[in-house]
């Protein structure tokens, strides 16, 4: 993918809210920097990416296993793949669940905020489908790992992952095909 394949798809998420809004900003604005967007080593202020996983048991969430709060799964992008293969990656490192990308692939949420050891993360969130199985996280990852409804996602997340956000995925027609 070139970024300005990412920049295109960055672009055409329509802001859930104000934070979102602000955040594409100012991912399109990472994009413009000198160097590898996504490399973790090279500058403090990186993309990443994760997965809003969804099947007819709704949608999953785990307890972040540094963070103690609830997030969908996600991380940094490997040097050479893509943010559409890391978020499927970390979906089944995170969660032992296999994923997949709808047709076409669907770039659903952009969020910035700290991660850790003082870096930025600019999150690119894609929506993406599973099989109904109970999660099998690996040895290693938190074992709090389960699928929620979406209300009861609202109410557990993240603060940035906000309601809104929820009522939207709720929503979307590629969900809809999927949880009904």
């Amino acid at each position: 993918m070139t970024l300005d394949a990412l920049r295109g798809q960055i672009e055409a998420v329509t802001p859930v809210d104000e934070r979102e809004a602000e955040s594409i900003e100012k991912t399109l604005d990472r994009l413009t920097w000198a160097g590898d967007p996504f490399d973790e080593h090279a500058h403090a202020h990186h993309l990443t990416a994760s997965a809003f996983v969804v099947s007819s048991r709704g949608i999953v969430l785990h307890l972040h296993k540094r963070l103690g709060i609830w997030v969908q799964p996600g991380g940094h992008v490997d040097s050479g793949e893509t943010p559409e293969e890391a978020c499927l990656r970390e979906t089944a490192e995170e969660t032992g669940l296999v994923a997949r990308h709808f047709d076409p692939v669907t770039l659903f949420h952009v969020d910035v905020h700290p991660g850790p050891s003082d870096h930025t993360h600019y999150d690119l969130r894609y929506v993406v489908a599973s099989e109904p199985l109970d999660p099998s996280p690996p040895e290693g990852e938190s074992p709090e790992v389960y699928w929620f409804d979406f209300v009861a996602a609202a109410e557990r997340a993240q603060g940035s992952l906000s309601p809104g956000l929820f009522r939207k995925l709720s929503e979307s027609s590629h969900v809809r095909g999927v949880t009904n």
